[in-house]
């Protein structure tokens, strides 16, 4: 009986011995699922590289106009704000669907989603309704105003038909300058083959200048090309 009693006890701490292996190797197993699903989870991080115009500002530019106008503080040195982009669709008010779909082809232009402007009075001549949609608007800063600057100079501009340079003298005065696009399309971002209408734009450099003379010198460094 006494033989019988401890092989029956050995059995059962056998099986206690299992159950707690099996215990413990159930908590690593969800243990490493957990760490699995939390290192899926997190995003990586990219590494955020600073437009190619804006280190050409801080390296060549700022020195370079502080030396033409003798500037005292760093700070004088006048900067691109912002630009302006701006489509105003005539034939909005007889159909929505072109306000919209200029309003898609901006956004592909200027990498940011466009805002739709819309009538501020009703004028019976031309059937437009007070708050009836007729363009669309984006105002870039910074890193995205550099990178637009970067593709209007390099790419867009030489691709307009009978380029002969910017007009120098539409400037208001305030240092801002403005400038018009017939067609939307010499931007490498629309598919001509897919673009059903074509449209102009406006765009609007402002700047922080004092006066006509620096905002041209800061267009300038950053080649503009102006008519001669």
């Amino acid at each position: 009986m006494a033989e019988t009693d401890k092989t029956q006890q050995a059995k059962l701490e056998a099986k206690k011995a299992q159950q707690s292996e099996k215990a413990d190797r159930a908590k690593k197993a969800a243990k490493a699922e957990g760490a699995k699903a939390e290192g899926g989870g997190k995003k990586l991080r990219e590494e955020r590289v600073a437009p190619r115009l804006a280190s050409y500002f801080e390296e060549t530019v700022r020195a370079k106009l502080t030396e033409q106008f003798g500037y005292s503080n760093r700070m004088q040195v006048p900067v691109i704000d912002k630009i302006v982009l701006n489509m105003g669709i005539g034939e909005g008010v007889n159909d929505r669907k072109k306000v919209d779909q200029a309003a898609s082809d901006l956004a592909l232009i200027a990498g940011q989603k466009a805002v739709i402007t819309k009538s501020r009075k009703s004028v019976a001549n031309f059937k437009l309704r007070d708050g009836q949609a007729i363009g669309c608007k984006v105002t870039l800063r910074r890193a995205r105003m550099y990178e637009f600057i970067d593709r209007l100079i390099n790419i867009a501009l030489p691709r307009v038909r009978d380029f002969r340079g910017l007009n120098p003298k539409s400037f208001d005065g305030r240092g801002n300058y403005s400038m018009g696009v017939k067609e939307h399309i010499i931007f490498p971002e629309i598919d001509y083959d897919k673009a059903a209408e074509v449209w102009g734009m406006d765009i609007t450099v402002c700047t922080t200048a004092r006066n006509d003379d620096e905002a041209r010198a800061l267009l300038a460094a950053f080649n503009f090309p102006f008519r001669q």
